[in-house]
């Protein structure tokens, strides 16, 4: 039984190995046809679908626009008035409002200190005098008995002496009295020119420090507008640029001005920088404290402006901004980079990179690949639709 189970055995395997080899020969070469086959189906299906897109046309570039800016009715001098000697305030004869003229009395102080002080060194300086010429007449004699010879050198020179310090003593007096003077009469406020009073900042019966502001006095013969500018407008505004200013009284009538100053630092808590503009014109109109618009044409070159939602970015390229461009022909898309510029107004942002009538995508960005087929809308100078094809 052995002897006849042998070649039945051998014949069984040898068939079974022919059959495992034909399946691997049929398996060998079907499998690249199937992998080949497959991803042609997914490219064509790729390409077949057309996704449909909104769509912007590239205008030409357009000028910067007007900038507005919201300002303040200033003086250009606000001069704070002080007295220069301390005292009990007694009279305050403006307020608020008033228009003063040059040398007009604004406050007074209890002077009578000061008026004491005085009368005490006229009577020191009245008894300087007196002694003072007492010892020139006394020294006339002594030098006559030295002429004489009858008292020695050192004997008129001792003479001399108390002359010379009577003398100065008097002259220093003398300057003392005058400076009490001074201040007995520091004790009124004058105005130092014409003006209005902008603020007050005592009252009556108020005990003041010498340099303490009692009125704030503003010169009406200049006048200007302060308003804050955040950090990247700055570029667009020059020292001596002109400017034209609107107010809110009537804001038809536009009056010329020109920047007179730009603030070298930003204010910490705004973050802006000031700037002052000097008015040209319209001095009578323009009260203080008026509200005011300072319209600047901007200085920066034409742009081109795209809206926001055309912009994408990679994930792997964040600082890569990018647009999709159609091919008007194949109605496809391809990826062009871009420089942003400032964003402005209506979510539109300029860019640089793109020329005139280019075509966008403008919406759906983020769901496009290169060379994908969109469809575009049907709308009038728009090419018609060649994506729509073949669509599932």
């Amino acid at each position: 039984m052995p002897k006849h189970k042998t070649p039945l055995m051998s014949a069984t395997c040898g068939r079974l190995q022919f059959r495992f080899a034909i399946k691997g020969w049929l398996l060998a070469g079907l499998l690249p046809l199937t992998i080949s086959v497959g991803c042609s189906d997914k490219d064509r299906q790729t390409q077949a679908v057309s996704r449909p897109v909104k769509v912007f046309r590239v205008g030409e570039p357009a000028a910067s626009g007007t900038k507005h800016f919201a300002g303040e009715i200033r003086a250009r001098i606000e001069t704070p008035l002080s007295f220069r000697v301390a005292g009990k305030l007694l009279e305050r004869k403006v307020d608020v409002g008033d228009q003063v003229r040059k040398g007009q009395l604004l406050a007074i102080l209890d002077g009578n200190d000061y008026r004491l002080a005085a009368q005490s060194l006229k009577a020191q300086l009245a008894s300087a005098q007196a002694d003072s010429n007492f010892l020139h007449d006394d020294l006339a004699r002594y030098r006559e008995l030295l002429t004489q010879q009858v008292i020695s050198p050192p004997e008129f020179e001792r003479h001399e002496t108390a002359y010379t310090t009577a003398r100065e003593r008097t002259a220093a007096l003398e300057a003392q009295l005058a400076q009490a003077l001074n201040q007995l009469t520091y004790t009124e406020l004058h105005a130092d020119r014409d003006g209005v009073v902008t603020a007050l900042e005592v009252e009556a019966g108020q005990v003041l420090a010498a340099g303490q502001t009692v009125v704030t006095l503003a010169q009406l013969d200049e006048k200007e507008i302060h308003f804050d500018v955040p950090e990247h407008r700055l570029p667009e505004i020059q020292r001596q640029q002109a400017v034209s200013v609107s107010l809110w009284s009537d804001d038809e009538r536009l009056l010329k001005a020109k920047i007179r100053e730009i603030a070298s630092a930003a204010d910490p808590a705004s973050r802006t920088y000031r700037v002052k503009a000097t008015l040209l014109e319209g001095m009578d109109a323009a009260q203080l404290g008026m509200t005011a618009t300072v319209h600047i044409a901007a200085n920066t070159a034409s742009r081109i402006a795209i809206p926001l939602s055309a912009v994408y970015t990679l994930q792997n390229q964040p600082d890569h901004p990018s647009v999709w461009l159609v091919d008007e022909q194949a109605a496809t898309v391809k990826s062009m980079p871009v420089r942003l510029g400032e964003t402005l107004d209506g979510e539109r942002i300029a860019v640089e990179g793109l020329a005139a009538g280019q075509l966008l995508v403008s919406a759906g960005v983020q769901r496009l690949a290169e060379g994908q087929a969109v469809r575009l809308p049907e709308e009038p100078g728009l090419p018609k639709n060649r994506g729509g094809e073949g669509q599932p």
